[in-house]
């Protein structure tokens, strides 16, 4: 548990503690901190206040502007919102909440001119936005609190993204894209929400966001409708940018007016009306309504949290001169003479094949597409495939079902196959057809001789692009720097992704489309097919099948192309047989007289939507080579491995060997650090199956022992103890255990219901007889409700170690307990607030084909559902009153001590024992994933396992404290005891066996003190703030 946590450390002189969350989306080689420049730039926050100060002085709504700039740049915290368009990029500031919308960048680079006077390439744009957000709401009135520093400027920017991820004044409170999903795809929760959403306590906004609030809501004060049109005509595109202020009453003073404004109905936008329209967040628009240091309390948190949505840290991304444009200045240093060693050899070798130049610049396009393009890629996997993947990274920190995506322009094609590998050189699209390896290890290797281990096959691939290119004739183009080696590749996705040659348009579209390419930048970079040859294989069906070709162009390829299959397959023709190795216009010329090689290539000249662009391409070649750059640019930036990511190779055909190998990213690990003065240095925080390895070697053994003791004395402690950790792990900090007249066992999720204490009690004696003070309380619950489920028959799973315990207990947060009361929206919105989707839901609520529940829990639904069989209601009503009383019943009645499917089977029959069990399955979106687990016990287990990971590891508490030690690197490991407590785990699973040996309730029991210990989780810490 979390919640005012810093005040009771203040109340106990542990005034100096802060807490804070780290959002990692990859390993990272130093943490966020708020001394970050004390040394560097001493000077850096009183510069970038003194200059919010006086820009807030001069006009009250640019502190409104700074701080939306924040926003709007940190569903991503790296200042990729600042940089302007060019001829060859297209940033953020053009994306639909963004055009017109945003201001305040004269302000940002005046600061940063300031910085760069007394600090020149010292401090991140990223940093200064994040700062000037503090800034400007202490500079209107509102509360302080202490910014982390160390962000780095992204070196690309996302329009798709922008236009998709950031939150539109139209959302709904709910839905598949509402608020409380917008927030939630970005880790903040309801309360983040409420409170973030207080920022509209200052600025303004345009009549065309509030237009149809004001005229077609119905839940609006009519006298505020009323005030709101007369300077907002109904029609659209008439005063469209004429404004209006988000607060009425105190519009450029930060404070919590904007709830009240609510209460009354007179919010500006519908998005915010909804906050306070008979949903789950009215309450908390009450609370700040009425309590002011409430809200600026949240709202600090919040907008700490959200500072550190995926940074960019340590090596990653780069220092900004100019915050509206990107350095393109990675090796200028580490290896000045890269880019014209490169360019030498490509060089040569186009002039000793010209057919090279075509062929680097395909192998450059078919690294960078093969990407999973967004986290839908994913979602759409099984759940099955998604938990086997996440089982076969045992030792990897697995957070979040985006980390199996395989990253763009990481030279994963280069990777040749091995008697233990297979890369994507035999995907459909590659095999026998992509070539010049030999020309990219001869660069590579006179690279590496002039800088060895410092530059990347992927950059080396995106540079031979360009020069390419240049080299048969066409457009230049700067290209950004500083990618790292995928250390895989992925045969399935280079066959899924990678465009087909007999495609049509809308296939195309789609293709591109998923790596986030307007149709016009299909047509710009199939341009590349001005150069190069195919082979018969690719066209034969077009040149003898399709009426859209010209007739005597046709005749002319069929004379090296014969109809039969498997004859003459790899003859090659050329793909612009007007200018077949100067890279030009003439492709769209050719396309024009129908004749294109492919039939993908003619798709885009057919009748459709591409022909105008085709059109202005043939006839301009000037707008087709600009264009054609700026594309090139954007395709270099498909999620590239940065920082500490991936690897750079020796040899771009083959891995890095470990030594030299960087560690491999995790993706949206959350981390609440709790940090101490002592604990200074950074540290890198990371779960793994290892982590008592050498400190406690005999932890795991030692805790399945005990486990297994306990089961076997009581069948029902496996459920207890596997609950005990579901109750735990909405936190998975052990706060669930802690004896507190006031703390979270008293709760009513948990009072009269949790057990297993005195087992888990028995085994952290046993593991500290062998380890004194080495094996967290967090880590054995962990462990045990895992050794609890294989003792009831169910799966095993490899445990991710190296929790601390909580030091403190709240009962409030148990809220996040899910009720047995709970319907299935109120069930989804739960899981989906600790970031588990509703496969890991129905995965997770599983757990109930052991152990039992209280009368008291489901009297309700035996005597007033109907969605319950008639039998079944009446046979539990006999030993259960309608008043509810402490009688026991199991959850599963057929197999009550088997970790199986029967629960699910339970569920179809209408026999779940909890109202919240058969809103699994009642209608609703659960139902095919319940019948799915129902017949198919390898679908369950594996969904288990990894949904068991994801809720122990993804929504972990880190404690760094300084009564346990400095800061020392602090990682999670499954080998973590290894040396200090060598006997631990099996000290543990000895003592769950004899307990789930002795009652096998008891199973269940620890089993479920997991859960509700890492299910109580706050979403956002308190911090300490100070008011301006």
């Amino acid at each position: 548990g979390w919640s005012s946590i810093v005040m009771a450390a203040s109340s106990s002189s542990l005034s100096v503690v802060m807490v804070l969350l780290l959002c990692l989306a990859a390993l990272a080689s130093a943490q966020l901190s708020p001394t970050f420049y004390s040394t560097s730039c001493p000077k850096a926050l009183a510069t970038i206040k003194a200059a919010v100060t006086a820009a807030v002085a001069q006009e009250p709504r640019m502190g409104a502007s700074l701080l939306r700039l924040h926003f709007h740049d940190c569903f991503g915290c790296d200042a990729s919102v600042l940089l302007n368009d060019t001829a060859t990029f297209t940033g953020e500031q053009t994306a639909s909440p963004n055009a017109g919308s945003i201001r305040g960048f004269a302000v940002v680079d005046n600061i940063k001119a300031q910085v760069e006077a007394v600090c020149p390439k010292t401090v991140s744009c990223a940093d200064i936005l994040a700062v000037a957000a503090r800034d400007s709401v202490v500079a209107l009135g509102g509360p302080s609190w202490q910014v982390l520093l160390g962000r780095r400027d992204s070196t690309t920017a996302s329009l798709s993204q922008a236009n998709s991820d950031l939150p539109a004044p139209s959302l709904n409170l709910t839905g598949i894209s509402g608020l409380v999903g917008a927030f939630a795809n970005k880790s903040l929760c309801q309360t983040d929400l409420v409170a973030l959403s207080g920022a509209h306590t200052i600025g303004q906004s345009q009549c065309k966001n509030f237009r149809a609030h004001i005229y077609n809501d119905t839940n609006i004060n009519s006298g505020f409708a009323t005030q709101r049109r007369a300077n907002c005509p109904a029609a659209a595109g008439n005063g469209d940018s004429t404004l209006a202020p988000l607060d009425t009453q105190t519009p450029t003073a930060f404070d919590n007016a904007y709830y009240r404004n609510l209460m009354s109905q007179s919010g500006l936008l519908h998005s915010d009306q909804q906050l306070f329209n008979g949903g789950a967040t009215d309450s908390l628009v009450r609370t700040y309504a009425s309590n002011p240091s409430r809200f600026n309390r949240d709202f600090a948190a919040a907008m700490i949290k959200m500072g550190n949505i995926s940074p960019l840290t340590g090596s990653q991304g780069e220092i900004r001169v100019a915050c509206s444009k990107l350095s393109s200045t990675f090796y200028d240093t580490s290896c000045p003479n890269a880019l014209s060693t490169i360019k030498s050899g490509v060089t040569a070798a186009v002039n000793k094949e010209n057919r090279m130049g075509a062929s680097l610049l395909r192998l450059h396009f078919h690294d960078c597409f093969v990407q999973a393009s967004t986290l839908s890629y994913i979602s759409h996997m099984h759940s099955s495939i998604v938990a086997v993947l996440l089982m076969q990274q045992a030792t990897t920190l697995i957070c979040d079902k985006s980390s199996l995506m395989m990253n763009g322009c990481d030279a994963s094609v280069l990777l040749n196959d091995t008697a233990t590998f297979t890369g994507e050189q035999t995907a459909f699209p590659n095999a026998g057809s992509i070539r010049g390896f030999g020309v990219i290890d001869s660069i590579k290797a006179q690279v590496e001789a002039i800088c060895p281990q410092t530059v990347s096959c992927a950059d080396i691939l995106a540079v031979i692009a360009r020069d390419s290119v240049v080299a048969l004739g066409g457009p230049s183009w700067t290209v950004p720097l500083g990618r790292r080696d995928s250390t895989t590749a992925n045969l399935s996705l280079a066959n899924s992704d990678l465009p087909a040659p007999f495609f049509n348009l809308s296939q195309l579209v789609t293709a591109f489309s998923n790596k986030g390419f307007s149709a016009t930048e299909m047509v710009t970079l199939s341009g590349a097919h001005t150069v190069g040859e195919a082979q018969c294989k690719n066209f034969r069906d077009h040149i003898y099948n399709d009426t859209d070709i010209n007739a005597a162009f046709a005749t002319s390829l069929k004379a090296n192309c014969p109809r039969p299959t498997g004859s003459g397959d790899t003859n090659l023709a050329p793909l612009d047989t007007t200018t077949s190795y100067t890279f030009d216009n003439a492709y769209y010329n050719n396309l024009l007289n129908q004749k294109g090689l492919l039939h993908s290539d003619q798709e885009l000249f057919n009748g459709g939507s591409t022909d105008n662009t085709v059109r202005n391409f043939a006839s301009n070649s000037a707008s087709f080579g600009s264009a054609f750059a700026a594309a090139m640019v954007k395709m270099g930036n498909l999620s590239p491995l940065t920082g500490s990511q991936g690897q750079i190779r020796l040899t771009c055909s083959k891995l890095a060997s470990p030594g030299i190998m960087a560690s491999a990213s995790c993706c949206g690990l959350i981390i609440i650090g709790l940090l101490v003065a002592l604990a200074s240095s950074s540290a890198t925080t990371q779960l793994s199956s290892t982590f008592y390895a050498t400190s406690c070697p005999n932890a795991t053994s030692t805790i399945q022992s005990a486990v297994n003791a306990a089961v076997a004395q009581e069948a029902r402690m496996g459920a207890s103890l596997l609950r005990l950790h579901f109750h735990d792990c909405f936190g998975c900090d052990a706060s669930v255990l802690l004896n507190d007249t006031s703390g979270e066992q008293s709760s009513p999720p948990n009072a009269g219901s949790l057990r297993g204490f005195s087992v888990i009690d028995g085994i952290k004696a046993q593991v500290e007889a062998i380890c004194p003070q080495t094996v967290s309380c967090a880590d054995i619950l962990a462990v045990a409700a895992r050794d609890s489920v294989v003792a009831l028959g169910g799966p095993s799973w490899t445990v991710l170690l190296g929790r601390r315990d909580s030091a403190a207990s709240f009962p409030n947060e148990t809220t996040d307990l899910p009720a047995p009361t709970s319907n299935l929206s109120s069930l989804i919105t739960a899981f989906s607030n600790k970031q588990l989707n509703t496969t890991d839901l129905v995965a997770l609520s599983g757990a109930h084909t052991i152990g039992q529940a209280r009368c008291v829990s489901f009297a309700g639904h035996i005597y007033n559902d109907t969605n319950i069989n008639a039998t079944f209601a009446a046979s539990l009503q006999a030993n259960c009153p309608a008043a509810g009383n402490n009688n026991l019943a199991p959850l599963d009645t057929q197999t009550p001590t088997s970790f199986d499917t029967a629960y699910y089977s339970n569920l179809m029959a209408q026999k779940g024992l909890l109202h919240s069990d058969q809103e699994l399955f009642n209608g609703g979106t659960t139902d095919s994933t319940v019948t799915s687990f129902a017949s198919s016990s390898s679908a369950f287990t594996t969904a288990f396992t990894a949904a068991m990971r994801a809720m122990a590891s993804c929504l972990i508490a880190l404690l760094v404290a300084a009564a346990l030690s400095s800061a020392a690197t602090a990682q999670l490991s499954s080998t973590f005891y290894d040396t200090s407590c060598p006997n631990a785990l099996s000290t543990i699973k000895s003592g769950v066996d004899a307990a789930v040996a002795q009652e096998a309730r008891m199973g269940a029991s620890l089993l479920r003190l997991h859960f509700h210990d890492c299910f109580v989780q706050a979403s956002a810490p308190s911090y300490p703030i100070t008011h301006a």
